[in-house]
Parts: C-alpha cells; sequence; structure tokens
C-alpha cells in the first residue's frame, strides 16, 4: 500500500495557507481556471449530445444532478482529507481500517446509493410533469448507477493524488481540492452517463442491468452500514441525508433546464455553458465552505450569526475570484463552440449571460457556505461532510435558475 509520512501540518501551517495569503488566492485561481477549462469538454458532449438527449426524453431531468455528484461526493471526501492534512493526521494508505481506506469506501458505497435515488426521483418527476415519450425507471437506474458508478472510480484517483500533492508540494487543499474535484467529476461524469445512455430500451437487457446494480447496490449499503469501521458508519449516517437533499435540489436543476430545452437546443453553446457555469459556482462555494471548515477544527474562528473577521476576509476574496472565472468561462464557451460549429447567442451576449447568472449565484453562494457550515457545527455534525453538498446542491438549484433568468433577461433564447 501506498503511504505518506504525516508531515503535512507543520508544513501547511508555516506557509500560512490558512490564511488569504496572496499565493493561496493564486492556487484558487489557477485551480478555478482549470475548472472553467476543462468543464468546458463536458459541455461540449453536452451541446453535441442534444440529439441523444431528444432521443431519449427526460434524460435531461438527471443530467445536472448525475454531473454533479461526484462532486458532492467526493468534494466532501477531498474536504475530509484536507483537514486530515491541516491536523497532521493524514497516511495515504488504501487499508480498509485507515482513514483513507474508510473514506475512499464511504464514497463509493454513497456514489452508488445515492445514483439509485437520483434514477428514482428523475423518473417520478418525468412522470409528474408529463414528460411525452420519457424513459422508464430501469432506463433511468441503469444510466445513473453505470455511470456515476464509472465516474467515480476515476475521480477516487484523482481525489487521493490531489491529497498526496497537496502534502508533497506545500499546496492548501482548501484552495485547489474542490475546483479539481469538481473539473474531474464534470469531465468524467457526463461521457460515462452518455455511454451509459446506450444500455437503455433494450427489452433484455436494460431490466437485468437495472436490477443488477440495484441488488448489488443494497448489497453494498447493507454492508457497509453494519461494519465495525467506526469512520466509514459515521460518514454514511451523516452524508446520507445531506445528500439526499441534495439530489433532489439538483433535480430541480435539470427540471430547470429541462423546461427550456428548447432554448438550449437551438443555442447548443448554451448547453455547453451549463455544467461549467453550475461547477464553477459550487467550486467557489467549496473553496470558502472548505477553508471555514478548516478554521473552525483549528479553533480559528468560531460559529457566529455574525461573520468573524478571518470568516469574511475569506468572504471578500471568494467573491474576487468569482468573476474574471465567470468570464473566462463564457469565452472558453463561445470558443469551443465555434470549433464545434454549434450555434450560440453570440460572444458579447454569452459573456452577459454568465457574468449577470454568475452574480446571482454567487449571492447564494457566500450566504449558504457560511451558515450551512455553522449551521453543521452547532449541530454535532462534521461540516467536511455536509458543507459542499449543502453548497453545491443549493448552487446546482440556484444555479441554474439564475442561468435561465439571465439568459431571458440579456435576450439570449
Amino acid at each position: 500500500m501506498l503511504s505518506l509520512v504525516r508531515r503535512s501540518g507543520s508544513r501547511l501551517q508555516g506557509v500560512a495557507l490558512l490564511g488569504p495569503d496572496p499565493r493561496g488566492v493564486r492556487q484558487s485561481l489557477g485551480a478555478l481556471c482549470i475548472l472553467a477549462v476543462t468543464s468546458v469538454i463536458a459541455g461540449v458532449v453536452l451541446g453535441q449530445s442534444h440529439g441523444r438527449l431528444a432521443e431519449l426524453p427526460g434524460l435531461l431531468l438527471l443530467v445536472p444532478a448525475a454531473i454533479a455528484l461526484p462532486g458532492k461526493i467526493f468534494g466532501a471526501l477531498g474536504s475530509r482529507l484536507g483537514t486530515a492534512i491541516h491536523t497532521g493526521t493524514f497516511r495515504l494508505s488504501l487499508r480498509s481500517s485507515s482513514l483513507v481506506g474508510q473514506n475512499v469506501r464511504a464514497a463509493m458505497v454513497l456514489t452508488m446509493a445515492m445514483s439509485l435515488v437520483l434514477a428514482l426521483l428523475a423518473s417520478a418527476a418525468a412522470s409528474m410533469l408529463g414528460v411525452e415519450g420519457a424513459i422508464g425507471v430501469a432506463d433511468y437506474v441503469a444510466i445513473s448507477v453505470v455511470g456515476g458508478t464509472l465516474a467515480a472510480v476515476l475521480v477516487t484517483l484523482v481525489t487521493l493524488g490531489m491529497a498526496a500533492a497537496s502534502v508533497r508540494w506545500g499546496l492548501d487543499p482548501d484552495n485547489v481540492t474542490a475546483p479539481v474535484v469538481t473539473a474531474a467529476g464534470d469531465v468524467l461524469a457526463l461521457p460515462a452517463l452518455v455511454l451509459a445512455s446506450y444500455l437503455v430500451r433494450h427489452d433484455v437487457v436494460t431490466p437485468v442491468v437495472a436490477g443488477l446494480v440495484a441488488a448489488l447496490t443494497a448489497g453494498s449499503l447493507a454492508g457497509a452500514s453494519r461494519s465495525k469501521a467506526p469512520l466509514l458508519r459515521t460518514v454514511l449516517r451523516e452524508s446520507m441525508p445531506v445528500l439526499a437533499l441534495a439530489g433532489f435540489l439538483s433535480l430541480m436543476a435539470g427540471v430547470a433546464v429541462e423546461n427550456r430545452f428548447d432554448v438550449f437546443s437551438d443555442r447548443p453553446v448554451l448547453l455547453v455553458l451549463i455544467p461549467g457555469f453550475l461547477a464553477t459556482a459550487g467550486a467557489l462555494g467549496g473553496i470558502l465552505a472548505n477553508r471555514l471548515s478548516s478554521k473552525l477544527h483549528l479553533g480559528l474562528i468560531g460559529p457566529s450569526v455574525v461573520p468573524q473577521r478571518q470568516a469574511r476576509t475569506d468572504v471578500g476574496v471568494t467573491m474576487g475570484l468569482a468573476l474574471p472565472v465567470f468570464a473566462l468561462l463564457a469565452l472558453v464557451s463561445q470558443g469551443a463552440g465555434s470549433l464545434v460549429d454549434l450555434a450560440g447567442p453570440g460572444l458579447g451576449r454569452l459573456v452577459g449571460v454568465s457574468l449577470v447568472g454568475g452574480v446571482l449565484a454567487l449571492a447564494v453562494v457566500v450566504s449558504v457556505a457560511y451558515y450551512g457550515t455553522i449551521a453543521a457545527v452547532r449541530f454535532g455534525v462534521d461540516p467536511d461532510s455536509v458543507g459542499i453538498p449543502t453548497v453545491t446542491a443549493v448552487l446546482d438549484l440556484v444555479g441554474a435558475l439564475a442561468l435561465v433568468f439571465a439568459i431571458q433577461a440579456l435576450g439570449a433564447g
């Protein structure tokens, strides 16, 4: 097994990475720029898949929630590992009894369980909305669980790699983990879902695959719940309710996009923008939630209703990072759309949509990240387990609504 000595806590503290120093800001900005660029890959896949989405009515309901799921689960995993790095308890070992081993197993079980929940919720939503010719529940289960699990295996490697890189190169995981893990989730989850979509609408194959993955998910969850590993059980107990609520909110983002599918279908560059826009808003909240969580664990701030000075400084830094990243996202989306000949509203309007929607979403980012983290502490729950899922879930819904509002307000639809 891999191992890494416990040398990280003092090293990171020694370079003042918990404060809003210029190096920390550069790390966050660099990671967010990577997110903005790489998420466009997922956006291009989504933009070019509008024909496939039309062939499988109701699938778009699932897409925002499904591509956001790895960021929620593995962002929280990265946050827990980041806290272990800061406190000097991190050791990169995959043994089942180790901190990392229990966390990784919990993340995989949560991925399968929540993918199944999302599939059932999406099927119910399609029925309630009366989506004409919508795919069936077995189709949703096969796409969601198979695609989600495939992406999760790869995102696990990215998350562990970021933790190891943080220790080796003195990076602050609070600044870089959320954007990089979110980027990896976006890039990997959507192609995995598209690939899994070819398992559906087969009379024999689809029900068999859906039944097998549902049974495997139930068995994995039952085994993990009865495990003697205390951290594994704690992560599952604290994460499941939050992720269930997060899945519902993210699904509502899919409803918002599905209701405006005609606009996105006519101007597929707007589809290119969606994954990066939602991911950037969520990553900004994730960075803020991570930093606040670490400060709470280390006693640098308290869970007060009025943010203390260090918390206010982190809020200011987060707001300063947002505008250039949202502008970059629009530029990259327009460029990528032009390369693959996707129609759009024009560069000026696309930048306006991204900035206006981003500012609206940012106001919610700050409030949810701060008060969600504080609420977790006051209720005796580890903020590392609930902070990022809560922030990104709310931002999936708010971000989708803000984006649709900006499109309508600026006449880009």
